[in-house]
């Protein structure tokens, strides 16, 4: 098991050096699910929502939490992303929203972060538009799908 990198000799917390990594294309996905009732998935999915689209809604403060992920998440480096790309997918049999986002760039540091605050920031979204409708929805199962690049080489979940 690796040591935990966000941590310095005298056991603080401290921003890990990348000045002297290579440069390489860093990729990611993520995942998160909001879990609803028929009628309210049905809502969004017939576009009959008072609030607006849902979905454009959620993709978009995704896309915007992906840039910010630095100011929300202690110790991230800034990056420059060039992609970034959040999917919303309704499921009427397991009751639900399927949030799929993908993070790339070219740059020192992966992008695992940017693509889970992305998922997670469309799925609070969804339920921010949504809880008048139902409070009781549930955010579940927020984790990374893929890396690849990077010095720790790719990473795929099973």
């Amino acid at each position: 098991m690796s040591e935990l990198t966000h941590i310095n000799a005298s056991g603080e917390a401290n921003m890990v050096d990348v000045s002297d990594k290579a440069v390489t294309v860093r990729e990611a996905r993520a995942e998160a699910w909001v879990l609803m009732a028929p009628d309210t998935l049905s809502l969004i999915i017939e576009g009959r929502h008072h609030k607006g689209d849902v979905f454009a809604t959620a993709r978009i403060a995704g896309i915007m939490a992906a840039k910010k992920t630095a100011d929300l998440i202690p110790l991230c480096h800034p990056l420059a992303l060039s992609k970034v790309e959040v999917r919303l997918e309704a499921d009427e049999e397991k009751g639900g929203v399927r949030i799929e986002s993908y993070c790339k760039l070219a740059g020192q540091t992966g992008v695992e972060m940017e693509a889970l605050t992305a998922a997670s920031v469309a799925a609070l979204t969804i339920y921010d538009m949504c809880k008048a409708v139902q409070k009781d929805m549930r955010i579940e199962g927020i984790r990374l799908l893929e890396k690849r690049g990077g010095k720790s080489g790719d990473f795929k979940a099973s």
